[in-house]
């Protein structure tokens, strides 16, 4: 975006409760083109979900300006467990329950992993951790069996060998991991869930403002280039308008709302 428009960016990383600190300041922001921030299904979704009462509306909340791409999650398993396909990991958890390390359990890999059960009709031992890479390095010491994880820690050590793939989750197979079939091809017709991201600014900001950056994304993540990039960091470049934006969010909140409600009630004491 610097080098489009000629202008600096400055880029503020704020860390601390999933994002979502971060995405109430951007909501706070002026309206007026010179803040924007990067959502997710997890600051904008999950998070919305998990707890109604936080400052900003999922979309109301926002201008809506682009997605920017979005990554599947790769069920993973210990190398030292004997199993090869996720059949044979179905059959082995019904009859014992396997660990399952998860990031927290407001992730969206956590959700994918309750997902699965739901409609294997299996039960996993769910073991959280603080991020994804710690609990991805508890799996290659064998000491939890198996993980959803996010794809940049896990690809490297799926190619040497220190963790076996099964299966993707997303609609596609991805193609860093070619040769992994999707859920959906291994018996899980229309399982379908990745992480997107999505650039938006604050609501209010005047629709020419937010038309110059959508018009400007869709270029950028058009450039092979800009798909390479994304690409090594396990992502898929996508562009949308603010319209299907808009719709993925009201989409996603429609399907993970019913799991996070039965989630959040079998965590209460």
């Amino acid at each position: 975006l610097a080098e489009f428009f000629a202008e600096p960016f400055v880029i503020v990383n704020q860390p601390a409760a999933v994002g979502t600190l971060a995405i109430a300041d951007l909501a706070r922001a002026a309206p007026d083109g010179y803040t924007i921030g990067q959502i997710s299904t997890t600051t904008n979704v999950i998070a919305k979900l998990y707890n109604p009462d936080l400052t900003y509306g999922a979309v109301s909340g926002f201008a809506l300006i682009s997605s920017l791409g979005a990554s599947p999650y790769v069920v993973a398993v210990s190398p030292g467990l004997a199993i090869n396909s996720l059949g044979q990991l179905i059959v082995l958890a019904k009859q014992k329950p396997l660990s399952n390390a998860v990031f927290g359990t407001m992730s969206l890999g956590y959700l994918a992993s309750k997902l699965f059960e739901q409609k294997a009709g299996i039960r996993l031992n769910q073991i959280p951790y603080r991020s994804s890479a710690q609990a991805v390095l508890d799996v290659v010491a064998g000491r939890v069996d198996m993980q959803f994880s996010t794809l940049p820690p896990a690809v490297p050590l799926i190619r040497t060998g220190k963790l076996r793939a099964l299966a993707t989750t997303g609609a596609q197979r991805f193609a860093t991991l070619a040769d992994v079939p999707t859920l959906a091809e291994e018996g899980f017709p229309g399982f379908d869930v990745a992480l997107w991201l999505a650039m938006v600014a604050p609501a209010g900001t005047p629709p020419a403002i937010v038309d110059r950056l959508n018009s400007a994304l869709v270029a950028i993540l058009a450039t092979g280039e800009m798909r390479q990039a994304m690409l090594r960091q396990s992502f898929v470049a996508e562009s949308s308008s603010p319209e299907e934006l808009a719709h993925r969010i009201a989409t996603d909140m429609d399907k993970w709302r019913d799991l996070v409600a039965a989630s959040a009630g079998a965590a209460k004491p």
